[in-house]
């Protein structure tokens, strides 16, 4: 992927997801939002808590109630990003889900032929291990803001610059028009990204389409223990914090590593 992470919409202080006091129920029909599913490498174990993560799954619904919908995943979002609704008691092929935009940022979800490692990676555990070759998912991708016409410019024009916090809600109805099934989540970020190549004066490119550099806890929850002091030095990185100087799979704690397309 000839990309980098580069940008983040200036919105102010929108990057701590707190939970709320409520009880929090897991819905009777969608269970998780799936991403990407590494979670070890080089030693480091990148697993979240059980009752927010699963290694075949991916993050579990947190809430239903449209009051707390910042608590599930995802928090941050980008052109082309993204991710797969686990859904069960039901026929995900006759839902007909309606977009939904705001700020400029479109989620629309359909119902696809899926062949990327994760996803089947993700169904392997429905089948005793032995990995599908192709399944069907109900995925939820997002498009907004982007700059990819003004990666060579030297003097950038401004984008669109999302107002955030915004709260989506999918809601999956039958032919009928009946609501069947609904998520919802906050986005609090929006990110933009320029092609790796084109690394320098990545400040003023940044500034000129109205966005800034990302800070580490922008893009990570990993925090700077005392054995890596050397070359990490004091960095804070984005809450929930991680266990150690790795991302941890926590929602809201990291840079989403959805699918992009």
């Amino acid at each position: 992927m000839s990309y980098s992470w580069q940008l983040q919409a200036a919105n102010g202080n929108n990057n701590q997801v707190k939970r709320s006091d409520a009880i929090i129920t897991p819905s009777q029909v969608i269970t998780y939002a799936r991403r990407g599913h590494w979670w070890r490498t080089l030693g480091a174990d990148f697993r979240g808590p059980a009752d927010i993560w699963n290694e075949y799954k991916g993050f579990l619904v947190q809430s239903i109630d449209p009051q707390s919908y910042n608590l599930n995943f995802p928090t941050t979002g980008m052109d082309g990003l993204y991710f797969d609704l686990v859904i069960k008691g039901l026929d995900e092929s006759e839902l007909i889900w309606e977009p939904v935009t705001h700020e400029g940022i479109t989620a629309t979800v359909e119902y696809v032929r899926a062949n990327e490692y994760w996803v089947r990676y993700g169904m392997s555990s429905e089948s005793e291990g032995e990995m599908p070759h192709e399944v069907n998912v109900t995925r939820v991708r997002l498009k907004g803001p982007e700059a990819k016409f003004q990666w060579n410019s030297t003097n950038p024009t401004r984008i669109g610059v999302p107002k955030l916090p915004q709260t989506f809600e999918l809601v999956g109805r039958d032919y009928l028009g009946n609501e069947i099934v609904k998520y919802g989540f906050v986005l609090q970020k929006w990110f933009v990204v320029r092609e790796a190549r084109n690394s320098i004066r990545q400040s003023v490119w940044c500034n000129g389409i109205g966005y800034r550099l990302p800070q580490v806890k922008d893009l990570t929850n990993a925090i700077c223990d005392a054995k890596n002091q050397h070359y990490c030095r004091n960095l804070v990185g984005a809450t929930p914090s991680s266990t150690g100087n790795h991302y941890q799979r926590r929602i809201g704690g990291d840079l989403p590593q959805s699918g992009a397309g």
